[in-house]
């Protein structure tokens, strides 16, 4: 055999595992990893600045789902704004701080008051730290009241850690409309 033919062959042989090599590493987990349940939330703030008119907060309820806990706040008439996002928790109109369990504080303000018209309470939960009970809940800490002032009202979410949440509102049933907030268990 000449030594032309050789050196092709062998030049032939190396790039010829080469490119085995190339196509049987795996890629790294980070490119291969999907998102946890199908989720593609962030952590970022969330907001409609938009004031609800003729709108009042009624109750504040809880759920827990496979990949995510839900808070659902309860209005009558049509919620158009809201704000939500991680940072410390005050009272509204005070300004004073709210502590919460867990590692990372959800400031969740609905842009509708906890009074109607006329100035009647609407809604104020029997104890303002401990507004539902989220015991055994995988990503929920605590719910407290921070308060209604100015036609806004505020709830702070306690939460594990700062993990991917999504925001939304719901029409319904009726005169009705819910502010919906999920926190995912993991990124």
């Amino acid at each position: 055999m000449q030594k032309g033919a050789v050196m092709k062959r062998t030049a032939s042989l190396i790039l010829s595992v080469l490119l085995s090599a190339f196509f049987l590493v795996p890629a790294s987990p980070a490119a291969n990893a999907a998102p946890y349940c199908g989720i593609y939330w962030g952590s970022l703030p969330e907001q409609v600045s938009t004031m609800s008119s003729n709108a009042s907060m009624l109750n504040v309820r809880s759920g827990q789902h496979t990949c995510y806990d839900r808070l659902v706040i309860d209005v009558r008439g049509d919620i158009r704004g809201y704000d939500v996002r991680y940072g410390p928790v005050a009272t509204e109109g005070q300004g004073l701080p709210v502590s919460l369990r867990g590692a990372a504080d959800l400031r969740i303000v609905a842009r509708v008051p906890a009074y109607d018209g006329a100035g009647n309470t609407t809604y104020h939960p029997s104890n303002d730290n401990e507004v539902v009970n989220v015991s055994g809940y995988r990503t929920f800490r605590q719910v407290a009241y921070a308060g209604t002032f100015e036609g806004q009202t505020t709830i702070g979410l306690g939460v594990r850690a700062r993990l991917p949440f999504r925001v939304f509102i719901l029409d319904g049933p009726g005169d009705m409309s819910r502010l919906v907030v999920d926190v995912a268990h993991r990124w």
